[in-house]
């Protein structure tokens, strides 16, 4: 049993998790139902005596992720309303000064949770780091705007970011009772995680909130525009046959019944991308998104980066070297050569640029690659490396203390199937990868030199702002002109502009 602490809300008894003090399923925001349905988060309700903070609590009602990562990645505990929980680890929580690790989970919008197994925080623990997971409302309960149809619910297309502001707000609040430094808090995420740390970077309400972000696989190209959230609103409403106004027939809605919707919705986006139905939503492809344009949220996030909106957060900001293939690998059969041309003609028509010059040079640069491998290695481009790439100049340009990263590792078990795919940095990160979940994305032998490379890498930033330490080479500051980018393998080395040529492809285009 770890040692009793006590929060605003009251006392807690934890357990023991792999050596550290765990405090599991903690309320940060009151549950969100009754008049607090689709509204912003509030404060959550005190106990009296010990509350049992050894397991898990619920999470955000949500729909099943397709393919491997619905396969090892579906939350093991039930979701519910009452689902605004946290969980924190501490190797010690009498004492007191420790940096703080604020992790954000990753799921498109629409699933997720702070509670799967290489989200567990006990090595940063043991390194010192007080690790904080949370949970956040998703797709149309926590980024449906119904701004435009219910003026009660001016805010609802941002209600998930909101729940990270309270995550974010408690942290400061309660983490010294762990030994936590309320000063020292770092954000990290991945895939809609870090777009959530960039989101953060860019929203007036989180300022001050943290020092650093980590925005892994997940940029600042983000987000859905205010005209387009509301008109995908629409569609919402319509499938449960509610009235703009109606706001009794709104709350009579089940919850099952809004994510049947969502999901109808979620599957036609994908399967059509239709710009005219769906407008800039069909080039992600993700229906609910944070809002910009908005009170919350004033210009997209990549815009308020650029205009300062983070000045005073360092960043490390990185992607993986073949983050799309694990999208498509299993779709490969409906992939020819006519259908790539068509989409990489698509996309860089729209700037006005030769797409067939560009599939091109992807395809002199992966000789006999297949026509969904060189898609993937578009898609990475498109959808990961260069809004990386674009949030670092961004960001650098109002402060030095940035660092790019590239995981180029890849499972050998996979025989290149999958590649150094999306999510494959994570069980690294987070020194996690012995656990089912893990293994199904890393293998039974990952390197251990590579496991403590890299959880070492983001334990340093967590402590001091800098990435650097003994076990990588000397990792320099991002430059725009330069880009050094520290590439993660069986053997890290830094390596200027890689990928320059297909990198160039995409001025004026993203």
């Amino acid at each position: 049993m770890a040692a009793e602490v006590t929060i605003n809300s009251g006392r807690l008894a934890g357990g023991d998790d792999q050596g550290v003090h765990a405090y599991k399923g903690i309320p940060y925001a009151a549950p969100p139902v009754g008049d607090l349905r689709f509204r912003p988060p509030a404060a959550p309700a005190s106990w009296d005596g010990v509350r049992d903070a050894s397991d898990y609590g619920p999470v955000a009602l949500q729909q099943p992720m397709p393919g491997i990562f619905g396969e090892l990645g579906t939350p093991p505990n039930p979701a519910g309303d009452d689902c605004l929980r946290l969980n924190v680890w501490t190797p010690d929580p009498s004492a007191g000064g420790m940096p703080v690790l604020v992790w954000i989970h990753g799921g498109a919008f629409y699933a997720g949770s702070g509670v799967d197994d290489v989200y567990n925080g006990a090595a940063f623990a043991r390194d010192g780091v007080v690790c904080v997971t949370i949970n956040y409302r998703l797709g149309v309960q926590g980024f449906m705007n119904l701004g435009g149809h219910f003026g009660e619910y001016a805010q609802s297309g941002n209600l998930g970011m909101l729940d990270q502001v309270a995550a974010l707000q408690w942290v400061q609040e309660n983490v010294a009772a762990f030994g936590g430094d309320p000063s020292k808090v770092t954000i990290a995420g991945e895939s809609a995680g870090g777009m959530s740390c960039s989101t953060l970077m860019a929203m007036p309400s989180a300022n001050g909130l943290f020092r650093a972000a980590i925005p892994q696989s997940g940029a600042a190209h983000n987000g859905l525009s205010a005209d387009t959230a509301s008109l995908i609103s629409t569609y919402v409403m319509e499938a449960v046959g509610v009235t703009p106004g109606d706001s009794a027939a709104l709350a009579a809605v089940s919850n099952d019944d809004l994510l049947a919707a969502q999901i109808a919705i979620t599957d036609d986006l994908g399967a059509t991308r239709d710009p005219e139905k769906y407008r800039e939503a069909a080039a992600v492809p993700m229906a609910f998104q944070p809002t910009y344009f908005t009170e919350e949220l004033p210009q997209r996030p990549i815009d308020a980066i650029a205009g300062g909106s983070a000045k005073d957060v360092s960043v490390m900001v990185g992607s993986t070297k073949e983050e799309a293939l694990i999208f498509v690998v299993d779709l490969k059969e409906i992939f020819n050569e006519e259908l790539v041309q068509a989409t990489v003609g698509a996309v860089f028509g729209m700037a006005g640029k030769d797409g067939g010059a560009a599939l091109q040079l992807y395809t002199d640069n992966r000789p006999g690659a297949a026509p969904h491998e060189l898609a993937a290695a578009i898609e990475t481009d498109r959808m990961f490396t260069v809004p990386a790439i674009r949030l670092a100049d961004a960001q650098s340009a109002q402060n030095a203390d940035l660092w790019m990263y590239r995981f180029d590792w890849e499972n050998p078990e996979r025989d290149g199937e999958w590649g150094a795919h999306h999510f494959i940095e994570v069980p690294f990160a987070f020194d996690q990868a012995d656990n089912d979940m893990g293994r199904g994305f890393v293998g039974d032998n990952p390197p251990a030199d590579l496991i403590a490379a890299t959880h070492d890498a983001w334990v340093r930033f967590a402590t001091d702002g800098n990435p650097n330490h003994g076990g990588l080479p000397n990792w320099p500051r991002w430059d725009a002109s330069s880009r050094p980018t520290m590439l993660f393998d069986n053997e890290c080395r830094v390596e200027n502009n890689p990928a320059a040529a297909e990198i160039g492809l995409w001025d004026g285009v993203l």
